[in-house]
């Protein structure tokens, strides 16, 4: 009996210090976020005070509205919107035919060039910085809104993710579908895709949230304001001398939001889609 009620006292005790853990991880992942919302209420003065301050003493919602006067922000957010749209619908395209391909497919060397293909994750993304800008140099792009998306459209790392989605549906499947006369484009397309939603899920959020949040490159290809993203439209605030701080934390608060909309939307998929990856090899 008294071993019992010790083992119930020792998992209490246990419990409790899980939780201690798991609040204290809560609070320091959210603690920016709740910084950034309140600075974006605060004066110039308040943002910069030392020791910080961490509520305003008034609320000034006009600091959302001046970022329009700043910059041009709808024009930036339209620009983000149409560079996220085409990256993720082309990845979700482009990867997934070729997942397929590696994943489903038997041709002479697929496993050497799907090796080769993943040997692109290896190398750092900043050493494809300037053969990227030279080629959209040559072909006549540079500070244009397709600059932004064009080398985004295609993924090795996408590739890899679908790719072990195909190879964990069974092989049955596919031998129906060529009894009933199905060629390849068909059984990917009717049979094949429906069935990998999570992991088309996952990879649509994934790069969504690498596109909107993207900042070197857009600075790199284009040079107006108005054909920047907002992660690099926002830097244009930030001066050599003074830094409107409240301005860039009301514009990011904007910026964030519909990728937490849609997070919440499809938190699930997301969280089954990572999950399910690599189950089978």
């Amino acid at each position: 009996m008294f071993a019992a009620v010790n083992r119930k006292n020792n998992f209490k005790i246990t419990a409790v210090f899980i939780y201690i853990i798991l609040i204290a991880g809560v609070l320091v992942t959210i603690s920016p976020f709740l910084w950034m919302i309140l600075t974006s209420f605060k004066t110039q003065s308040e943002a910069m005070r030392i020791p910080p301050v961490l509520l305003p003493s008034d609320w000034h919602f006009e600091n959302y509205i001046r970022i329009f006067d700043k910059l041009p922000f709808g024009r930036i957010y339209f620009n983000t919107v149409i560079s996220s749209v085409v990256t993720v619908a082309a990845q979700l395209i482009f990867c997934s035919m070729s997942a397929y391909a590696f994943g489903r497919i038997e041709f002479p060397g697929r496993n050497a060039i799907f090796l080769a293909m993943l040997s692109v994750l290896m190398i750092p993304s900043s050493f494809f910085l300037l053969p990227q800008y030279l080629i959209i140099q040559k072909i006549g792009l540079l500070n244009t809104i397709p600059a932004l998306f064009m080398p985004n459209l295609f993924s090795a790392f996408g590739t890899f993710l679908l790719r072990q989605f195909f190879i964990s549906l069974p092989d049955e499947l596919e031998d129906a579908a060529r009894l009933d006369g199905c060629n390849h484009f068909r059984i990917y397309s009717k049979i094949m895709l429906p069935l990998i939603k999570p992991g088309l899920t996952s990879l649509a959020i994934l790069t969504l949230r690498f596109s909107w949040n993207d900042l070197m490159w857009p600075l790199i290809v284009n040079t107006s304001a108005d054909k920047m993203t907002l992660s690099a439209g926002l830097s244009y605030l930030q001066g050599q001398y003074s830094t409107d701080y409240p301005a860039i934390m009301g514009g990011a608060c904007l910026s964030i939001l519909p990728l937490l909309i849609l997070f919440a939307m499809f938190q699930k998929q997301f969280i089954e889609g990572i999950a399910l990856t690599g189950i089978k090899d």
